[in-house]
């Protein structure tokens, strides 16, 4: 016998032993669950043969036969649950077999050469990974069909035991080669050989049904007597996942690593190099999600092609890194997306179910939910985007009572304008010298304290802000005021303490939180800090600025969380139905499942909102264009080159209130800050 031989049967037969383990836990669950009732044998028993006679011998014969009662209809209930309990199942687009003959004939072939059983089907899920993945149980087959006689012979529709389904992370698929995909799977593959004992296979069974016990148990809005019932059950799954947990884990070790051993035989050397090209997609996919889709998706916009996206992203990083520069050249091989009929349609289910995973989409297209091509991204996502968060910014400008220009005398400019925004964020008092290196360190809330200018009685804002105002110390000046739950409710959290009733004082109708505040900022205080680095954050007009654009966001997500509450299907709203035929085979109730980024800070709200007004700008009187980044997402195209130096001159703005940065960039750019731009 190899090596390899005896280093699968070694992990197989460390992986039986475990499985054994975890189903004496079982038998021992079941020998207590009959010991009250052993006892009333052994009670009745010494009674019939008149060794167990007395007043005594009866209340016991008594208290146990009702003990045995309980306990076992307890036992019965518990097994029943365990039993029937519907497992987790991933979120996966099925891929039927004539949808993808050659990706199945590739499957087989590799679990003939080694040795192990075909998966039952393939299936493709939205991330950089690979799995087999346990359907078999009744729950997740198809409906029975009603009127069916079980007289009349088998029914149709009865699973017979079936093979793991074969789960594939779909940007392998587009961006591996054939040859890579192969070698990356057969390590996958080869474990339907150890899933295939009957004591594995009988071990698993019972953890999942454990596991599916405690979500059933964990379920709420359930009357008090049915919560009681769950409490209960869901205290003894809890303790016999807890003595299987161990002994589960080094289970599927011993699984992984006999499968792992078998696989060695196949493509080793291939493999080796196609384990680069995992981490090299997993990086791609990750930085195309949250730079790229997430603000489509915000947008009510999908991209119906993530996966072609895949590839081009990292074909950008190849032509930046050159680390990456051999990547490139692997692109003249045949993709694995070959292996497919029609690998546009499986793009977009796949792009569809990202979508509905990591930020809660509907699950159908809609007018509100509906995709965009790589081609349209610029001008259906990009602009829209800079040109909502602009119209947004001005309006909470207006709420504020901030004037359109400086001078009274002024004309009135005929629009919003970007000279508006710099004006306001201007700190009379701020150094026109930067320091070496301001933009190095991490970014903070800074929303700690506000100032009170450029506020008057009536504002819509003004009592979004009223945790931002600021204290008159005994000298008469200002001091900032801490708002000691700036971070307990971010943006996008409509539960947000000064938003839990946005209607209640609506825009020019409230009370002032800067009644007694001057009309115009003091500048003896002007920056805000951070208490534990003691670092500036932001001006008292940027954090007053910042809390109310997080008043507005947060209004306006409550909005949306209402009107999808009435069934009204809204952009990021979950709707009812699944994704494909496995719809029925996971919960959608707590999407989205895989949160891409916590919500954004008060203070990177507004530098996004004072970005998206200076881009808007720059379309509107210079000339330049949206445009698309593989890697860093939306940019500004100024004469065909991408702006890579606009946040740091943004945020000297926000934080310093220095805009002489960012005012050299717009002339040498050619950008008309007082001319008015078109919004949303």
């Amino acid at each position: 016998m190899t090596s390899t031989g005896i280093g699968a049967e070694a992990g197989a037969q460390a992986a039986r032993t475990r499985a054994l383990a975890v189903l004496r836990i079982r038998g021992r669950a079941l020998a207590v669950a009959l010991l009250p009732a052993a006892a009333l044998v052994i009670l009745l028993t010494g009674g019939s043969t008149g060794h167990f006679v007395g007043r005594g011998w009866d209340t016991a014969r008594w208290t146990v036969g009702v003990l045995a009662v309980i306990v076992l209809l307890a036992a019965a209930g518990i097994a029943v649950v365990v039993a029937r309990a519907r497992p987790a199942v991933s979120p996966t687009v099925p891929i039927p077999e004539e949808s993808a003959p050659d990706l199945y004939r590739m499957v087989r072939d590799l679990a003939d050469r080694l040795d192990v059983p075909v998966p039952s089907a393939i299936a493709l899920t939205p991330d950089c990974d690979s799995w087999l993945e346990d359907r078999t149980h009744p729950a997740h087959g198809p409906p029975a069909p009603k009127g069916h006689d079980e007289l009349a012979g088998p029914h149709p529709h009865r699973r017979a035991p079936a093979a793991p389904v074969l789960v594939i992370g779909s940007p392998f698929l587009w961006w591996m080669r054939v040859g890579e995909l192969r070698a990356v799977l057969a390590p996958v593959v080869a474990g339907t050989g150890p899933s295939a004992h009957p004591d594995i296979a009988a071990a698993r069974r019972f953890v999942r049904g454990l596991d599916a016990a405690v979500a059933v148990a964990a379920v709420p809005a359930r009357c008090p007597g049915t919560r009681l019932v769950c409490a209960g059950l869901g205290w003894v799954a809890r303790l016999l996942l807890r003595g299987c947990r161990e002994h589960a884990a080094l289970m599927e070790r011993g699984v992984a690593a006999a499968a792992a051993e078998r696989a060695q035989a196949v493509d080793y050397g291939l493999r080796i190099v196609a384990q680069e090209q995992v981490g090299l997609a997993y990086a791609g996919w990750d930085r195309l999600l949250t730079r790229v889709a997430v603000p489509a998706w915000r947008m009510g916009r999908w991209p119906s092609r993530l996966d072609a996206g895949v590839v081009a992203a990292l074909t950008e990083l190849s032509r930046r890194d050159r680390l990456a520069e051999g990547f490139a050249s692997r692109l003249g091989e045949r993709p694995a997306c070959d292996l497919l009929e029609e690998p546009g349609l499986v793009d977009e289910a796949a792009s569809l179910l990202a979508a509905r995973l990591f930020h809660g989409g509907p699950a159908e297209p809609g007018p509100d939910w509906s995709p965009v091509d790589w081609q349209e991204y610029p001008d259906e996502v990009v602009d829209r985007t800079w040109r909502t968060d602009a119209a947004r910014l001005h309006r909470v400008l207006d709420s504020l009572g901030v004037r359109a220009t400086l001078d009274p005398f002024a004309p009135d400019p005929g629009g919003p304008t970007l000279a508006r925004v710099l004006d306001h964020l201007t700190d009379p008092t701020a150094k026109t010298t930067r320091r070496d290196h301001p933009y190095d360190r991490t970014g903070h809330e800074g929303i700690g304290h506000a100032g009170a200018g450029h506020a008057r009685e009536g504002t819509g804002c003004a009592e979004d802000a009223d945790a931002y105002t600021t204290e008159h110390d005994e000298a008469g000046h200002t001091t900032a005021g801490h708002a000691e739950d700036a971070d307990a409710h971010p943006a996008g959290h409509a539960e947000s303490g000064h938003d839990k009733d946005p209607d209640a004082h609506p825009a020019g109708h409230g009370e002032s939180g800067y009644d007694d505040a001057p009309a115009v900022y003091d500048t003896r205080r002007s920056a805000v800090y951070d208490e534990e680095t003691e670092e500036a954050t932001g001006t008292e007009r940027s954090a007053a600025l910042a809390a109310c654009l997080t008043a507005a966001i947060a209004r306006e997500e409550a909005a949306v969380a209402a009107t999808a509450a009435t069934g009204g299907p809204l952009p990021g709203s979950p709707a009812p139905a699944g994704q494909g035929p496995d719809s029925a085979l996971w919960d959608d109730g707590s999407l989205p499942l895989f949160p891409l980024q916590p919500p954004r800070t008060a203070r990177e709200l507004l530098a996004d909102h004072v970005k998206a007004m200076v881009c808007c700008a720059a379309v509107d009187t210079a000339g330049a264009a949206p445009g698309l980044d593989w890697l860093d997402g939306p940019s500004l195209l100024v004469d065909g080159e991408r702006t890579a130096d606009l946040t740091p001159r943004v945020l000297s703005l926000i934080e310093e209130g220095d805009p002489a940065p960012l005012r050299a960039w717009l002339v040498e750019s050619g950008i008309r800050p007082e001319k008015p731009v078109r919004l949303v």
